[in-house]
């Protein structure tokens, strides 16, 4: 696995797991969770092997009859959502370091009843309508193949979003599936499977993302840290899909002697 993006001062909370280290990680993660990410790793093979056979790939499904790709605008129109599972996710591009990138989320009617975001006491409006109120889970970001490069977090204000502890945003991973086949079906069974199989990671990244947060708080106690501009990215990691699949692969098989 790469080692994380160095972008500048303004993307914080950088993370690092090397290869050895994930599979030390993957050893000790009870066999149904392995399991999982093992029948992860063979959804998104085959995601992309239909996909490859098809002369396509996961961004030109999104953009797929979308007309011109515009910085900003989401795609496809309207989001993508789950009436069933209440996940939600787009496809957008704002960065010079990617073609663009994912943004996942869970609506509030997705959540366990005892789930409440975090206090606030700034000035910002947040959500309040159980229509608008969603926490979003984390970013995948798209080079120009249309395969995956990076996971990240986001703050409060990137996605306009309900801010929830990481215990509790850790808990809605298991709650993001888009079980329908609009506007792709391999490209939401890969998105699906991508939450799943990166897991560890993106536990990782959800608990940087709080400590973040606190460090910036902390440092600037009269400053609403939700609403901060200059903190856009609050964790971020580089990914290689071969390498995760290999690694729990590996894992898998060592588990069977």
């Amino acid at each position: 696995m790469n080692g994380a993006i160095n972008l500048d001062d303004k993307f914080c909370g950088t993370l690092t797991t090397t290869t050895s280290g994930l599979r030390e990680i993957l050893r000790a993660f009870p066999r149904e969770k392995l399991g999982r990410m093992n029948a992860a790793a063979d959804e998104i093979l085959e995601c992309y092997r239909v996909l490859t056979k098809g002369g396509s790939n996961i961004v030109a499904e999104i953009l797929r009859g979308q007309g011109t790709f515009y910085e900003w605008d989401h795609y496809p129109e309207g989001d993508v959502y789950d009436s069933e599972t209440h996940a939600q996710y787009y496809y957008h591009a704002h960065r010079e370091t990617e073609h663009g990138h994912f943004h996942t989320f869970l609506r509030k009617k997705g959540m366990r009843s005892d789930v409440a975001p975090v206090r606030y006491h700034g000035k910002a409006d947040w959500p309040t309508s159980e229509d608008e109120i969603l926490c979003h889970l984390i970013a995948i970001s798209m080079d120009s193949a249309g395969f995956p490069v990076t996971l990240f977090t986001t703050n409060r204000w990137v996605t306009g979003e309900n801010w929830y502890d990481k215990r509790d945003v850790i808990g809605m991973l298991d709650d993001f599936a888009i079980d329908h086949s609009t506007p792709s079906w391999p490209a939401n069974r890969w998105l699906t499977a991508m939450l799943i199989l990166f897991r560890p990671q993106i536990e990782q990244l959800i608990v940087g993302r709080d400590a973040r947060i606190l460090e910036w708080q902390t440092a600037h106690p009269d400053e609403d840290v939700f609403e901060e501009r200059e903190l856009e990215i609050t964790s971020i990691l580089d990914i290689k899909v071969e390498d995760q699949i290999r690694a729990v692969k590996e894992v898998v098989e060592g588990r069977k002697d």
